[in-house]
């Protein structure tokens, strides 16, 4: 079915739109787009060269795809904004594309990004992911699949977020976010494990456990993050969340909220 493009709309004839596509008046679609079918563009969108935008996705009114990176380090290189399916980015979302050639920023699928949002240059936001009002995410950050950003959260740059956490209204975080926790407060600090996402996610109630376990040797006593990994490796029964959880930590280059050490 031929797609919906309001006479009012300014629309690229060079941009490469699907099927069954409604574009409301007064979008402006730049040349090097590409939007996929069933895609709904409401009124007053911006969406700029290097979008590449899957399918059943719907963008409200205000918002900018593929913005031109923040980023003192860019220099007007070709790079990307990669947009997965079934996203719903509401009203004034700013997203950018990434700051070197070839490069990309990332949205996954199935992403909620509400009012005001901003995902700044080569961040990688992977599937199932909520962003409350007014959440700042910077530049070469990653955000793993089912992650919950309350209100006004703001995440520095390169810090990563792993797979079911949740960061609580009003938390800045300059270190990584661990997964399955709940992160909060100012100084930000662990809250306890993310019990409603664990069970929705459909994880067993005894691994759920094991995984409190995990962090309490992590974020108990004086163990370094280092020493609480083998002691989780030794002493923690293991299972695909276990070892999600120890790579994790592993892999941090900034450290994890919460921890000095």
């Amino acid at each position: 079915m031929a797609s919906e493009i309001s006479p009012r709309a300014e629309v690229s004839p060079k941009a490469k739109i699907g099927n069954n596509c409604k574009i409301f008046p007064f979008v402006y679609i730049e040349d090097d787009v590409v939007i996929g079918d069933n895609c709904i563009i409401f009124p007053f969108v911006s969406i700029l060269n290097g979008t590449r935008m899957g399918n059943n996705n719907k963008v409200h009114q205000g918002a900018v795809l593929a913005a031109l990176p923040q980023d003192f380090n860019f220099r007007g290189e070709k790079s990307e904004l990669v947009i997965g399916n079934y996203n719903i980015i509401r009203e004034n979302v700013v997203i950018n594309r990434a700051t070197h050639r070839g490069g990309q920023t990332v949205i996954g699928d199935y992403n909620f990004l509400m009012e005001g949002v901003h995902i700044s240059h080569d961040t990688k936001v992977a599937n199932h992911c909520v962003f409350g009002y007014g959440t700042k995410i910077a530049g070469d950050c990653q955000v793993d699949s089912g992650v919950i950003f309350s209100t006004s959260v703001i995440a520095n740059a390169k810090t990563r977020v792993g797979e079911g956490a949740m960061v609580q209204a009003g938390t800045t975080f300059s270190k990584d976010v661990p997964p399955f926790i709940v992160a909060g407060g100012k100084p930000v600090e662990y809250q306890g494990p993310n019990k409603t996402m664990m069970t929705a996610k459909g994880i067993d109630e005894k691994v759920q456990k094991h995984i409190s376990n995990a962090y309490r040797l992590v974020f108990n006593g004086q163990n370094s993050v280092f020493d609480a990994v083998l002691q989780i490796k030794d002493q923690v029964p293991d299972s695909p969340e276990i070892q999600t959880i120890t790579r994790f930590i592993d892999s941090t280059k900034l450290g994890i909220v919460g921890k000095n050490f």
